[in-house]
């Protein structure tokens, strides 16, 4: 990941996920994505329909999105690896922080993540390309 790449992904964290079906058509959601620790994180759940695709078949495209500029954007080919064991809820917290700060209720939030069968999925780039 070049500096450019860098920069835009640490300022910018809506994004819309690509994955593809069984029958090859692909699949849309929109996400939030943030760098920690340097690496590309999303969460998800162990329900979600991109999360089965992706089970299947890691590969995933990525559109970042500019939250002025509708004009400027990021494409990243990526091939995704899902982080759901033990660190699962530290990781979640890790992204939130990331993308809005420290939650309201530490205790609460925790409870939501396990609850909610969270996980992160970690974009592994292989390409960028874009308008930025």
């Amino acid at each position: 990941m070049d500096e450019k790449v860098r920069a835009y992904l640490e300022a910018q964290h809506d994004a819309v996920m690509t994955t593809t079906k069984r029958d090859g058509r692909p699949h849309v959601a929109r996400i939030s994505v943030g760098l920690v620790d340097g690496k590309l994180w999303s969460s998800g759940t162990q329900h979600r329909i991109r999360t089965k695709h992706l089970r299947r078949d890691p590969r995933c495209t990525l559109m970042v999105l500019h939250d002025t500029n509708r004009y400027t954007w990021l494409g990243l080919e990526t091939t995704v690896e899902i982080l759901d064991g033990p660190d699962a809820v530290d990781n979640n917290l890790a992204l939130y922080r990331v993308l809005a700060g420290e939650p309201d209720d530490l205790a609460e939030y925790r409870e939501a993540m396990v609850r909610d069968e969270r996980l992160i999925y970690q974009f592994n780039l292989e390409r960028s390309y874009g308008q930025l």
